[in-house]
């Protein structure tokens, strides 16, 4: 059984920033792993008839992810993202962007700094993550790629990969 918990998006033109808030039926620590370990984000990091395929990740500051989502078509969309800072089961602060095969950093796609904070509600966990963009034609330009469809999307893979595990 999966939830169908809300996701909460905001939008602030004036700071250039998303801000979106997720609740799943799962503990904190659990809701952690799924996020911070390449072998469950592969399970669930894409939107549905996706996959996520991690090249590398090293889960420290200073460190990064590097992945593909794959289309049903085969078509990967890598992506990069370094680890600024971490607090292990609380939050962490990560730059993301798009990027090739080898990690090389696509200049003509924005990156954005995400900060994501876990919490406990119950025996349930709140996932809130503000995305701050350098410009609003820089968030326009992700939101036209589809971001927050595919957000809502990707959060329902994780519901199931949680049921799957709580089960």
């Amino acid at each position: 059984m999966t939830n169908n918990f809300p996701v909460d998006f905001i939008l602030d033109k004036k700071n250039n920033t998303l801000t979106f808030r997720r609740e799943f039926a799962a503990r904190r620590q659990l809701v952690w792993d799924c996020y911070t370990q390449s072998e469950l984000l592969d399970r669930w990091y894409a939107p549905e008839n996706f996959s996520t395929k991690t090249r590398s990740i090293d889960f420290r500051a200073g460190g990064h992810w590097h992945y593909a989502m794959v289309a049903p078509n085969g078509n990967h969309a890598w992506g990069w993202i370094d680890f600024i800072t971490i607090n292990p089961i609380d939050g962490y602060a990560t730059l993301s962007g798009f990027c090739n095969e080898l990690g090389e950093i696509n200049q003509e796609l924005p990156r954005a700094n995400w900060v994501q904070t876990f919490t406990d509600k119950g025996k349930n966990t709140v996932v809130e993550t503000v995305i701050t963009f350098a410009s609003l034609a820089d968030w326009e330009t992700i939101a036209a790629m589809g971001m927050q469809e595919g957000m809502k999307s990707t959060l329902a893979c994780l519901d199931i990969l949680l049921a799957t595990l709580t089960a």
